[in-house]
Protein backbone atom coordinates (compact mmCIF):
# COMPACT_ATOMS: atom_id res chain seq x y z
CA UNK A 1 0.00 0.00 0.00
CA UNK A 2 1.19 3.51 -0.84
CA UNK A 3 0.06 6.77 0.73
CA UNK A 4 -0.44 10.11 -1.00
CA UNK A 5 -0.82 13.70 0.04
CA UNK A 6 -0.84 16.91 -1.98
CA UNK A 7 1.42 19.64 -0.64
CA UNK A 8 0.61 23.23 -1.66
CA UNK A 9 3.88 24.98 -2.48
CA UNK A 10 4.30 28.66 -3.41
CA UNK A 11 4.22 27.66 -7.08
CA UNK A 12 1.76 24.83 -7.21
CA UNK A 13 0.85 21.43 -5.94
CA UNK A 14 3.44 18.77 -5.15
CA UNK A 15 2.30 15.14 -5.09
CA UNK A 16 3.96 13.28 -2.21
CA UNK A 17 3.81 9.48 -2.25
CA UNK A 18 5.23 7.21 0.44
CA UNK A 19 5.44 3.55 1.32
CA UNK A 20 5.86 2.19 4.83
CA UNK A 21 9.63 2.27 4.11
CA UNK A 22 9.82 5.94 3.16
CA UNK A 23 9.06 8.69 0.67
CA UNK A 24 8.95 7.46 -2.93
CA UNK A 25 8.27 10.68 -4.75
CA UNK A 26 7.69 14.42 -4.64
CA UNK A 27 6.53 15.59 -8.05
CA UNK A 28 5.36 19.01 -9.17
CA UNK A 29 1.94 18.72 -10.73
CA UNK A 30 2.35 18.28 -14.48
CA UNK A 31 6.10 17.74 -14.43
CA UNK A 32 7.82 15.27 -16.72
CA UNK A 33 7.75 11.74 -15.25
CA UNK A 34 4.91 12.73 -12.88
CA UNK A 35 4.31 9.81 -10.48
CA UNK A 36 6.35 7.58 -12.80
CA UNK A 37 6.74 4.05 -11.54
CA UNK A 38 3.85 4.24 -9.09
CA UNK A 39 1.96 1.07 -9.94
CA UNK A 40 0.69 -0.01 -6.54
CA UNK A 41 -2.61 0.98 -4.98
CA UNK A 42 -2.45 4.50 -3.55
CA UNK A 43 -4.51 5.69 -0.61
CA UNK A 44 -4.98 9.43 -0.11
CA UNK A 45 -4.50 9.49 3.64
CA UNK A 46 -2.20 10.70 6.36
CA UNK A 47 1.09 8.89 7.01
CA UNK A 48 3.98 9.82 9.31
CA UNK A 49 6.47 9.98 6.39
CA UNK A 50 4.16 12.33 4.47
CA UNK A 51 3.71 14.51 7.56
CA UNK A 52 7.49 14.70 8.04
CA UNK A 53 7.98 15.60 4.35
CA UNK A 54 5.34 18.35 4.59
CA UNK A 55 6.97 19.81 7.70
CA UNK A 56 10.38 19.87 5.99
CA UNK A 57 8.96 21.45 2.82
CA UNK A 58 7.17 24.10 4.89
CA UNK A 59 10.48 24.93 6.60
CA UNK A 60 12.21 25.05 3.22
CA UNK A 61 9.68 27.38 1.63
CA UNK A 62 9.69 29.66 4.69
CA UNK A 63 13.37 30.36 4.04
CA UNK A 64 14.99 27.89 6.41
CA UNK A 65 17.58 25.34 5.33
CA UNK A 66 16.09 22.11 6.70
CA UNK A 67 18.07 18.89 6.81
CA UNK A 68 16.19 16.41 4.62
CA UNK A 69 18.57 13.53 5.47
CA UNK A 70 16.53 12.13 8.41
CA UNK A 71 13.52 11.74 6.09
CA UNK A 72 13.25 8.02 5.23
CA UNK A 73 13.32 7.42 1.48
CA UNK A 74 12.20 4.44 -0.57
CA UNK A 75 14.13 5.17 -3.76
CA UNK A 76 13.15 3.19 -6.82
CA UNK A 77 15.53 3.41 -9.74
CA UNK A 78 18.33 1.65 -11.54
CA UNK A 79 21.65 1.10 -9.78
CA UNK A 80 23.12 3.94 -11.86
CA UNK A 81 20.28 6.33 -11.01
CA UNK A 82 20.64 5.53 -7.31
CA UNK A 83 24.36 6.37 -7.47
CA UNK A 84 23.63 9.71 -9.14
CA UNK A 85 20.80 10.54 -6.71
CA UNK A 86 23.12 9.82 -3.77
CA UNK A 87 25.58 12.41 -5.08
CA UNK A 88 22.77 14.93 -5.55
CA UNK A 89 21.84 14.55 -1.89
CA UNK A 90 25.35 15.66 -0.94
CA UNK A 91 25.20 19.04 -2.76
CA UNK A 92 24.95 21.77 -0.08
CA UNK A 93 22.02 24.18 -0.31
CA UNK A 94 24.22 27.15 -1.18
CA UNK A 95 26.15 25.40 -3.96
CA UNK A 96 25.71 24.06 -7.46
CA UNK A 97 27.58 21.44 -9.44
CA UNK A 98 27.67 20.34 -13.07
CA UNK A 99 26.75 17.20 -14.93
CA UNK A 100 30.41 16.84 -15.86
CA UNK A 101 31.57 17.07 -12.25
CA UNK A 102 29.15 14.31 -11.26
CA UNK A 103 30.32 12.16 -14.19
CA UNK A 104 33.92 12.66 -13.09
CA UNK A 105 33.06 11.73 -9.51
CA UNK A 106 31.45 8.51 -10.77
CA UNK A 107 34.34 7.81 -13.14
CA UNK A 108 32.27 7.85 -16.32
CA UNK A 109 32.64 9.83 -19.54
CA UNK A 110 29.06 10.85 -20.23
CA UNK A 111 27.57 13.96 -18.71
CA UNK A 112 24.54 13.12 -20.84
CA UNK A 113 24.00 9.87 -18.90
CA UNK A 114 24.14 11.91 -15.70
CA UNK A 115 21.53 14.27 -17.18
CA UNK A 116 19.21 11.33 -17.84
CA UNK A 117 19.46 10.14 -14.24
CA UNK A 118 19.12 13.66 -12.83
CA UNK A 119 16.02 14.26 -14.96
CA UNK A 120 14.34 11.14 -13.58
CA UNK A 121 14.89 12.09 -9.95
CA UNK A 122 11.52 11.37 -8.31
CA UNK A 123 12.10 13.60 -5.28
CA UNK A 124 12.07 17.23 -6.39
CA UNK A 125 13.66 19.58 -3.83
CA UNK A 126 14.32 16.73 -1.38
CA UNK A 127 16.98 15.32 -3.70
CA UNK A 128 18.17 18.66 -5.08
CA UNK A 129 18.58 18.04 -8.81
CA UNK A 130 17.86 21.73 -9.40
CA UNK A 131 21.43 22.41 -8.17
CA UNK A 132 22.96 20.79 -11.27
CA UNK A 133 23.98 23.12 -14.10
CA UNK A 134 25.66 22.72 -17.47
CA UNK A 135 29.45 22.89 -17.67
CA UNK A 136 29.37 26.59 -18.54
CA UNK A 137 27.14 27.35 -15.56
CA UNK A 138 23.98 27.81 -17.60
CA UNK A 139 20.63 26.33 -16.71
CA UNK A 140 19.53 23.27 -18.56
CA UNK A 141 16.30 21.32 -18.43
CA UNK A 142 14.41 20.68 -15.23
CA UNK A 143 11.52 18.19 -15.12
CA UNK A 144 9.46 20.65 -13.08
CA UNK A 145 10.17 23.51 -15.49
CA UNK A 146 13.01 26.03 -15.72
CA UNK A 147 10.92 28.69 -13.95
CA UNK A 148 10.87 26.48 -10.85
CA UNK A 149 14.59 25.70 -11.13
CA UNK A 150 15.38 29.42 -11.23
CA UNK A 151 13.09 30.11 -8.27
CA UNK A 152 14.63 27.29 -6.20
CA UNK A 153 18.20 28.41 -6.92
CA UNK A 154 17.41 32.05 -6.12
CA UNK A 155 15.63 30.92 -2.96
CA UNK A 156 18.71 28.99 -1.80
CA UNK A 157 21.56 31.13 -3.09
CA UNK A 158 21.29 34.86 -2.38
CA UNK A 159 22.23 36.82 -5.49
CA UNK A 160 22.09 33.80 -7.82
CA UNK A 161 21.92 35.08 -11.39
CA UNK A 162 20.89 33.12 -14.45
CA UNK A 163 23.69 32.97 -17.03
CA UNK A 164 22.57 33.60 -20.57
Amino acid sequence: MLYKQIYKSPFGSISLIASDKGLIGAWFEGQKYYEKGVTEEVSVTSHHVLEQACDLLTSYFSGENPDFSPLPLDLRGTAFQLRVWKILQEIPADHTTTYGQIAKELGIQSGQAIGGAVGRNPLSIIIPCHRVLSGDGKLTGYAGGLDKKIWLLQHEIPGFEVKK
